[in-house]
């Protein structure tokens, strides 16, 4: 079982066996759903911002991608 405290704000760090699990980085949303006393804990899927039109291009999400357009 994995665990992890929460603070007295409310906080809690999510522990690195699930930030694995779930592909999780630094940015990424995170979804809860209770269901029958649990909680389930998932990676939201990305909002698509109207600043950026071409977000909605699924395609054009690949590793490869981010890696060549990040200088840009």
């Amino acid at each position: 079982m994995i665990t992890s405290k929460l603070t007295s704000k409310s906080q809690t760090t999510v522990p690195q066996a699930v930030r694995k699990a779930l592909s999780l980085k630094p940015g990424d949303d995170l979804a809860y759903e209770i269901a029958d006393g649990r909680v389930i804990l998932t990676r939201a899927a990305p909002a698509i911002s109207a600043d950026d039109p071409i977000r909605a291009f699924d395609e054009w999400h690949g590793k490869e991608d981010e890696e060549a357009y990040a200088s840009l």
